[in-house]
């Protein structure tokens, strides 16, 4: 049993392998397509809803601040992930990645870790926008079939249309992304606009409000954080400690940029369009959120935008950026922010498909998974594993209530941004002689604070999320040892090298 651990595949051979006639994607997209796509998927309905809510309940006014803190610490992710992109240029992503640093098996944890981030959260995202499709209908886009069972054909309906859309073309879905995600921006700066007449600069005072105990800190153990759990600390809402759990948790607002990357491979010029798409779809997000959460906390007082809960059905309520126009009697903006929401949750869930059907093209092309998969269409996409996906996440979509899972997707997420940090450093160690389009400054201090910085996020999870995270990375293990590592192209060249020794041998 040879160590899956010495399966690397070389950069060289990873670049080989996109010429291959049966698995060759087309080179379509420029710089521009790249920051859209990243655009696309960072703003979504959160922009709307988060800023509001983790402003009332947990930062204060001092949530621009935290959104800034978030920004920098996915900026170190960001600038790894340029660094890789523009070196590796091949479909993939984090996996291909991990392929040329660690080798086959890491490279499987992580593909499998990505399926968990993008398949699910498309899933997961459908539901959301089937939500805001039915308030601007009146009515569910939901279907009751028999007994607890419904048909939510609202998120099969724009699944369905996404996946047709990707598979005719990369191109074709780019062009769509632009159209939707400069209508969704367009929305944020009306808002942002609108907001402005109505800020009173006395409620950015105090800016750090006074922290105040968490109200759930006594808890069940499994829904506290693990560092919590660790250390026997309690937390505490606002002051510098609530500033500090407010990054923690609007950094959730920018993840997705990572799936540009995924695109790598039908990037006309790879090596200097990458970088620029990472890093400027990063910086427009970081001023949107930004003055979202200056004008909704200007608007009214923090203490405004907090959680409510309903005296007749105890149910919570939480606020929104409605909340704070609603409270100067501006309701027009509600119709306009669910439009917003409607067409930011479009884009995410297609490049949440799109960057899934990607890496998984990647392990079919390697062996990892079913090589059949990696067949492209006479358009250059890999259609089969694009519609492998769109069916898969239409039925979670379709019939499974997938309630909150951001924290799983999250997870995952953060997991990768570790492997790709750690990743640059080991192949500037090992390959210090491959041409970089783009170079991460510092070496290897950013690396570092960027393993750090996702570290604290990470134990910052819920304990609950970390077990289920777990549970999952040993079914992919199961999967690997029962499929991947006898099937992939590494163990077919291995036991092809040792027949050829045999018979040496034997003639």
């Amino acid at each position: 049993m040879d160590n899956p651990f010495k399966r690397v595949k070389s950069v060289e051979q990873s670049i080989a392998d996109t010429d291959e006639p049966d698995t060759k994607l087309r080179r379509d997209l420029t710089a521009w397509d790249l920051t859209v796509f990243g655009v696309a998927v960072v703003v979504g309905a959160g922009i709307f809803t988060l800023t509001a809510r983790t402003a009332g309940n947990v930062a204060g006014p001092s949530v621009s601040l935290a959104f800034v803190i978030a920004a920098v610490a996915c900026g170190l992710a960001a600038l790894c992930y340029a660094e890789f992109a523009s070196t590796v240029p091949v479909a993939g992503s984090a996996y291909t990645f991990s392929f040329a640093a660690f080798g086959e098996f890491a490279a499987w944890i992580i593909g499998w870790d990505l399926f968990l981030e993008l398949a699910l959260a498309a899933s997961v995202v459908s539901l959301g926008w089937s939500a805001y499709l039915g308030n601007i209908m009146g009515t569910p886009a939901t279907v009751h079939l028999f007994g607890p069972v419904e048909f939510n054909w609202g998120a099969v309906l724009l699944i369905a249309v996404l996946t047709t859309l990707l598979a005719l073309g990369t191109k074709l879905s780019s062009r769509v992304s632009v159209i939707i995600t400069a209508l969704k921006v367009a929305v944020v700066l009306l808002v942002i606009i609108a907001g402005a007449f109505y800020i009173d600069t006395k409620n950015y005072t105090p800016y750090v409000p006074e922290a105040v105990p968490q109200a759930d800190a006594g808890g069940s153990v499994w829904t506290q954080s693990l560092l919590s759990v660790v250390t026997g600390a309690e937390g505490s809402n606002f002051g510098w400690y609530g500033l500090l759990a407010a990054a923690s948790l609007v950094f959730f607002a920018f993840l997705g940029f990572d799936i540009v990357a995924t695109t790598a491979e039908e990037t006309k010029n790879p090596q200097k369009a990458l970088p620029r798409g990472i890093l400027a779809s990063l910086g427009i997000v970081t001023v949107l959120y930004v003055a979202v959460t200056l004008v909704v906390t200007g608007m009214v007082p923090y203490t405004d935008l907090a959680d409510k809960v309903d005296p007749n059905t105890g149910e919570v309520i939480g606020s929104t950026l409605t909340t704070a126009f609603n409270a100067h009697h501006v309701t027009w903006v509600e119709w306009i922010i669910n439009l917003g929401a409607l067409a930011g949750l479009t884009t995410v869930v297609m490049v949440m498909l799109l960057g899934q059907a990607r890496v998984g093209f990647a392990m079919a092309r390697d062996g990892l998974l079913p090589r059949g998969l990696a067949k492209t269409s006479r358009r250059g996409t890999p259609a089969r594993f694009t519609v492998l996906v769109g069916v898969s996440s239409g039925i979670l979509a379709a019939f499974f209530p997938m309630g909150t899972l951001e924290e799983m997707v999250n997870i995952g997420t953060l997991f990768a941004f570790i492997l790709v940090s750690i990743g640059v450093m080991v192949l500037r160690r090992t390959r210090p002689d491959l041409p970089r389009g783009f170079r991460v400054p510092l070496m290897p201090l950013i690396p570092i604070l960027s393993v750090l910085a996702c570290l604290w996020l990470m134990i910052n999870l819920s304990v609950e999320t970390w077990l289920r995270f777990l549970v999952w990375m040993v079914l992919g293990l199961i999967v690997y040892f029962s499929y991947g590592y006898h099937r992939s192209v590494y163990a077919e060249r291995a036991r092809a090298e040792q027949a050829a020794a045999a018979q040496r041998l034997t003639s």
